[in-house]
């Protein structure tokens, strides 16, 4: 067997079907991923993606046992008969749920465990070289069940790297990592490929796949529709968008405002700056002019950002001055907006093993009102899930006060909050109690009484998409469809706040856009949604509020317009705005685009200002 030419994975007429499951998840897959590939594989929620990745590294079918035939091998010899230790030298994986592939106590025990448990003699270099390649040096010794949800994921790929197989798989490695530290994950997946090492990924993010992988595999109901290099692939968007796999934003506001590409005759542009380049030569030299003339204030933008003061928000000038806030909404009274929570002054941290405490939320105020859409950010770490839980009563602070609806949540039991108060935590996994998901979307309405709780089940149910696998356990379902499932928990409770910690993370384009409609549909029985995310396309397209920590802090209170025009802030919590955004900037648009049908009707309406 000659290595240099057979291929790294060469999958044959696999089928797969779980146990219990009424379908195959996989239905005779053919695939052949060449040595030193850098391949994306994208797909609808539940299209088999993770499945076929599983069977790879051997997982399946020596873990994940079920109805199995076909062959699948690896480096040309076949997963059958190795075990899945013997082929973790050949293949690296990361997990969707990274969490449960944390075995030691601290991220430096974890990430030199492998490199130890193969007798390499440089674990303690290879250790070191991943820690700081990733930029969490500084958590090396911190506690793992302590990390965010971001930082084990990060601790989970380090362990990964630190092997250097000649296959990698990482299952959505943008999951839960702020943007600055996705594109640093993924060059250095980049610099890996390019010393020979094939790379896998499972992604929905079109942009990242257009900037980095060199061939892209499209799955669908089980089948492989197409393996074909990224430029092709990506010029495929019918087939993609059946996919809910949206084009990346700069090819469709290239197709949309540049002629030569929407007749096919130039290449849709993969990057922002190539894509202003191509926009700048359609309209022509006078298209500065123009987008002068095209400068608008926020309100002739149709962009309605008026709310109540946030107490948090940042104030200059004199005490006359002080009516408007550095950044961010605009200021009427208090009692115009009833508030729903209050946050005064409250810190809290946790118990380390050694007996010493540590800082997450650090002396902080926040009041949220009725009709607010809040999306809070900021880097790993920065303590967004801790301030979510706290505001839940999941956690008490050291010092300070939380007050929900007008009630002191110290004075209050979980089931007394749960109410008013739902908090959809980061792992869907830990939201499944009942052996079915509709036991578990209708367990608060049953535990209420409510006389109509099977109707509430059933209309969540068919809301999310999921009434189909309704009789199946939530931990079996693929990682999109977990997340569908945990906010149908969270919507079957209809509270007066909802906390969502990462809720698009692992969703395919079309389950993301069911979320924003799905939170938009039940505004008349949720008065306020937060929502802790890395995912910017939803901050802009959804949120009217901003709120950005740093080290436990709110270092802005602003709106995502605010947000994506201030550079620093940008940079200080780690951020990258959505590519038309970027490409907004580019052209010279003030205010900034939010969405791609804003793009196109100002830069539109530019060209006709040109004529």
């Amino acid at each position: 067997m000659n290595r240099e030419t057979t291929p790294a994975i060469e999958v044959s007429d696999l089928r797969f079907r779980y146990p219990g499951s009424p379908v195959e998840s996989l239905r005779g897959v053919d695939l052949r991923i060449e040595r030193g590939d850098f391949v994306a594989v994208v797909g609808g929620n539940g299209s088999g993606k993770t499945t076929l990745c599983k069977s790879f590294n051997g997982l399946i079918p020596h873990f994940w046992n079920g109805d199995i035939s076909g062959t699948v091998r690896c480096n040309g010899r076949s997963t059958a008969h190795r075990t899945v230790g013997e082929i973790a030298r050949d293949v690296g994986y990361v997990f969707q749920d990274f969490g449960n592939q944390i075995v030691r106590p601290t991220p430096r025990d974890d990430i030199s465990f492998g490199p130890l448990n193969f007798g390499c003699e440089d674990w303690r270099e290879r250790t070191e070289a991943v820690l700081n390649d990733l930029d969490i040096a500084h958590i090396a010794d911190a506690q793992t069940w302590q990390l965010s949800g971001g930082q084990q994921h990060l601790t989970a790929l380090a362990g990964v790297l630190a092997l250097a197989p000649d296959i990698i798989v990482v299952d959505e490695p943008a999951a839960e990592v702020d943007p600055l530290r996705a594109a640093v994950v993924y060059d250095h997946l980049a610099r890996l490929n390019e010393r020979g090492i094939t790379i896998i990924v499972i992604e929905h993010h079109a942009e990242l796949v257009a900037k980095y992988a060199k061939t892209v595999v499209l799955m669908s109901e089980g089948q492989v529709s197409w393996c074909l290099p990224v430029a092709e692939a990506l010029s495929r968007t019918a087939d993609l968008e059946a996919a809910d796999i949206p084009a990346p934003q700069v090819v469709a506001a290239a197709r949309a405002l540049v002629p030569d590409v929407a007749r096919g005759i130039r290449s849709a542009p993969l990057t922002v700056e190539e894509c202003a380049e191509a926009v700048r030569e359609a309209l022509g030299p006078a298209r500065d002019t123009a987008a002068a003339s095209l400068r608008l204030d926020t309100a002739a933008a149709g962009t309605d950002r008026s709310a109540c003061t946030p107490a948090s928000a940042s104030f200059a000038g004199s005490e006359t001055d002080r009516a408007e806030p550095v950044r961010g909404a605009v200021a009427v009274a208090d009692d115009a907006c009833r508030t729903v929570a209050e946050v005064r002054g409250i810190t809290v941290g946790y118990q380390t093993i050694s007996g010493a405490r540590s800082t997450v939320i650090d002396d902080l105020d926040l009041r949220l009102h009725a009709d607010e859409r809040v999306a809070l950010v900021g880097s790993n770490g920065a303590g967004k899930s801790t301030l979510l839980s706290t505001l839940a009563g999941m956690r008490l602070p050291r010092d300070g006060s939380v007050i929900i609806d007008g009630q002191e949540t110290s004075r209050l039991s979980p089931s007394e909050l749960a109410g008013t108060v739902c908090y959809l935590v980061q792992r869907p996994d830990q939201m499944f109690l009942q052996d079915s998901i509709s036991a578990d979307v209708g367990m608060f309405p049953r535990s209420r009484g409510l006389p109509d709780a099977a109707e509430i089940t059933a209309e969540v149910l068919d809301r999310v998409g999921l009434s189909q696998v309704g009789d199946r356990d939530g931990r079996l379902l693929s990682g999109g469809q977990q997340r569908r499932a945990t906010l149908a928990i969270g919507l079957a409770m209809r509270p007066t706040l909802l906390l969502l910690d990462e809720p698009t993370s692992s969703l395919d384009l079309r389950s993301r856009d069911d979320v924003i409609d799905m939170l938009d549909a039940l505004a008349e029985h949720i008065l306020c949604s937060v929502v802790a995310t890395h995912d910017m396309h939803l901050v802009a397209e959804w949120s009217d509020r901003v709120i950005v920590l740093d080290h436990g802090r709110i270092i802005a209170d602003t709106d995502p317009i605010g947000l994506f025009s201030d550079r620093e802030l940008l940079d200080r919590a780690r951020l990258v705005p959505p590519q038309v955004t970027q490409l907004g900037q580019q052209l010279g648009l003030d205010p900034l685009p939010l969405s791609l049908p804003d793009l196109i009707t100002r830069t539109t309406h530019a060209e006709e200002v040109v004529r």
